[in-house]
């Protein structure tokens, strides 16, 4: 049983200024949850229907550490975000900020997003990454909140396996010293290119793209080609196609 001060403080996670000051984000999801577990985050506690904690008894008992309580699907519904609950919700540790440093990056592909807005637009981004393979993502600090519910529902649980660190993109850049390659309207054909090994792929603003600063800062100015009459592409569809032309 939730306690209203349980309750309320699970809500206020919803609020990005709440999750910055308690160090701690709410995870929800039928899927979601699970894989959390598997993948052995830190998972402080899980709350979930009866049904749902009988069904992933084994999983459970496998985390002692991690505390579970039964609530009501009408209890789930006060602590979700989210216009239809699950039957499951997290409470997650947030892991502590990595330091940036050039030797991350080295031998690598990472992703770099410039103020990308959408909560879910994020989180397919971050999906899109660990289908990839790609296992980190760095983020302008105008981006999104990767912490925000929307975005981690949108990962579908690839949270677990994508690290997220945080920095301005043009001296980041400057930084790691790599290949980067910007995605832009009028960039070099990307079907030219060879398969990456190591570098940056930066995806920028759903409406505005990249900034001035980051485009000309990067090495190469890359382009889906156009056959069709659209004006532009979603940040995340344009991420999955560059992705799966430039890493297979």
């Amino acid at each position: 049983m939730l306690s209203k001060a349980q309750i309320k403080y699970i809500q206020s996670l919803q609020h990005k200024k709440y999750r910055q000051k308690s160090g701690q984000f709410i995870a929800e999801g039928d899927k979601i949850v699970p894989e959390l577990l598997l993948e052995a985050v830190p998972v402080r506690e899980v709350y979930a229907t009866e049904a749902w904690i009988s069904t992933h008894e084994q999983l459970l008992a496998s985390r002692k550490e991690v505390r579970v309580t039964p609530v009501e699907e009408g209890i789930l519904k006060q602590l979700s975000a989210l216009t239809t609950p699950n039957q499951a919700l997290a409470l997650l540790d947030m892991p502590a900020p990595a330091e940036i440093k050039p030797e991350l990056f080295k031998g690598k592909v990472t992703l770099a997003l410039e103020t990308i807005q959408d909560p879910g637009n994020l989180g397919t981004i971050i999906r899109i990454a660990d289908w990839f393979g790609i296992r980190q993502i760095v983020c302008s600090p105008d981006c999104v909140d990767v912490y925000n519910p929307k975005t981690i529902q949108a990962t579908m649980g690839s949270i677990a396996r994508v690290r997220v660190l945080e920095t301005e993109i043009a001296p980041f850049l400057d930084l790691a010293g790599l290949p980067s390659y910007a995605a832009t309207l009028h960039g070099r054909n990307i079907v030219e290119f060879q398969k990456l090994e190591e570098g940056i792929i930066l995806i920028g603003n759903e409406s505005r793209g990249l900034s001035d600063e980051v485009i000309t800062a990067a090495t190469h100015k890359i382009t889906i080609p156009r056959l069709g009459g659209a004006e532009s592409l979603n940040a995340g569809v344009a991420a999955g196609i560059i992705c799966g032309r430039l890493l297979i």
